[in-house]
């Protein structure tokens, strides 16, 4: 039934390139409010790279990023022309009194010119605002400095370094595999922050703008991830069903 819907919507190509992509290889498994919740529970938030990453671990997630818009690729890399600083956050209120928190990426992969995005309070250890307060308490990063630098101690002699890519997966493995969970990678934040939010109740067509999802991958990651999240949705099968509703009928990208 899958691929027989599939069949109309997607180039030959397409489904060619997933049935063999599936072969290879395992889904990657999605990032969870209770996977953040373990990680929350095996850092040390009192520790400055431990804080860096909770903040970014949970800034990613709620708006929806892709982990490599809010780290670096290594140690010298980093160029606020291209990667967020300090000086690039601010906070908005609505006309109902909802603030959120705005994070302008300076350049992005689908826009050169940048792009924003945001995340509001959430409830529990997984709350964004608790994260990122935490890491301003922890670290003070100055305004132009990266938007998740932490103190480095060598010697007697403290820096501030950018967050790495590399230093942000090895950090949050660590931590899942000392809970007895297995590895994730940087795109499963992004797949189970838009799952989430389905989740949640938002519209999808609203999802869909927020992740700044423009290509039909969208669709084909949802199906997949609908069958590997079958346990989380009993609870809501109402939603359940919705979710299945939109990614098998939602009309194509233009």
């Amino acid at each position: 039934m899958f691929l027989a819907s599939m069949a109309g919507t997607y180039p030959h190509k397409t489904i060619n390139n997933y049935i063999h992509n599936q072969s290879k290889k395992q889904p990657c498994l999605p990032f969870t409010i209770q996977v953040i919740k373990l990680i929350h529970e095996q850092l040390d938030l009192s520790d400055p790279m431990s804080a860096a990453v909770f903040a970014c671990l949970t800034t990613t997630f709620y708006t929806t990023a892709r982990l490599g818009e809010f780290t670096t690729p290594s140690l010298t890399t980093y160029n606020p022309a291209i990667h967020p600083s300090i000086a690039l956050v601010h906070t908005e209120t609505d006309c109902n009194g909802l603030m959120s928190t705005i994070f302008k990426l300076p350049k992005t992969k689908s826009s050169p010119h940048g792009e924003d995005v945001l995340w509001s309070v959430q409830h529990g250890p997984s709350d964004p605002h608790f994260a990122w307060t935490n890491h301003l308490n922890i670290n003070n990063p100055s305004p132009n400095q990266h938007i998740f630098a932490y103190q480095q101690n060598k010697g007697k002699i403290t820096t501030m370094v950018p967050l790495t890519q590399k230093t942000f997966l090895t950090t949050i493995n660590k931590a899942l595999m000392a809970g007895g969970q297995q590895k994730m990678t940087g795109h499963s934040i992004r797949i189970g922050a838009t799952l989430e939010y389905l989740l949640q109740g938002v519209p999808f067509d609203a999802m869909k703008v927020k992740g700044r999802w423009a290509s039909d991958t969208f669709r084909i990651y949802l199906w997949k991830h609908t069958q590997i999240l079958t346990p989380y949705m009993q609870a809501v099968p109402d939603t359940h069903t919705v979710l299945i509703h939109h990614t098998i009928n939602m009309p194509p990208v233009r």
